[in-house]
């Protein structure tokens, strides 16, 4: 159970580094400079973070893999992943049709940028988180309990890294719903044996964290409108 709470804080880390941080890399690819710096580390997003979701379903069961459980997880990671790779490159192509907002290859860009990789992606991400909760609360270790704290600061970091990327994804409707669903779930059916399952921990507090910050966002805001609307990116 240690090295599966120390995994947890590596993915919340991970997690957050691949999201947050292409848009602090915007300057041109010197080797090929039609690419920005953030298009070549997003390249990296898949390929770390989808195998770190896969040992977090590994490490959360004490049986045997399943072949129903390993469809759904991967049906999960190809809406992960087509989504990513859309964004990627609608976004980078995005980036040379400055002037151009009236074209047609413009309002197929953005919508390929803006509305359809964003919900492919958050499908793949709420459903990877929704399949390890419930692997984990059919799974529930018997070992004596981790230490908390890897749990509460992985849950910190990932909760409110899930804001961000749902208020600026402009995928509230999917975002919040699967929140309040997850922390229902984990208080209802996973609060008995809490300690015994660090997944659920992990994402209760996660997602927790991230209500709270959808909360004030939306009451300060009047709603939830994407950061590059207010200006603020």
């Amino acid at each position: 159970m240690k090295r599966l709470s120390a995994l947890i804080l590596v993915f919340a880390v991970a997690f957050t580094v691949f999201f947050i941080g292409p848009p602090f890399l915007g300057k041109s690819f010197g080797p090929y400079p039609l690419m920005k710096v953030a298009d070549v580390f997003d390249i990296l997003t898949p390929l770390v973070l989808l195998p770190l979701y896969w040992l977090l379903y590994r490490m959360s069961q004490n049986k045997p893999l399943g072949l129903s459980g390993m469809v759904v997880f991967f049906v999960f990671a190809a809406f992960w992943a087509a989504g990513q790779g859309m964004h990627l490159s609608a976004n980078s192509i995005s980036h040379l049709l400055k002037g151009m907002e009236s074209s047609d290859i413009y309002k197929l860009t953005n919508f390929y940028d803006e509305v359809l990789s964003h919900y492919l992606w958050h499908v793949g991400i709420v459903g990877l988180s929704g399949f390890l909760i419930i692997r984990q609360w059919q799974n529930t270790f018997n070992e004596e309990r981790g230490p908390l704290w890897p749990l509460i600061l992985a849950g910190v970091i990932h909760g409110f890294t899930f804001f961000l990327i749902v208020i600026e994804a402009g995928t509230a409707p999917l975002g919040v719903t699967f929140a309040v669903l997850a922390v229902l779930f984990g208080l209802i059916w996973g609060r008995k044996m809490i300690f015994q399952q660090p997944i659920i921990t992990f994402f209760i507090i996660s997602y927790a964290i991230a209500i709270l910050f959808f909360i004030g966002w939306g009451v300060y805001y009047q709603g939830l409108p994407q950061f590059s609307e207010l200006g603020l990116i």
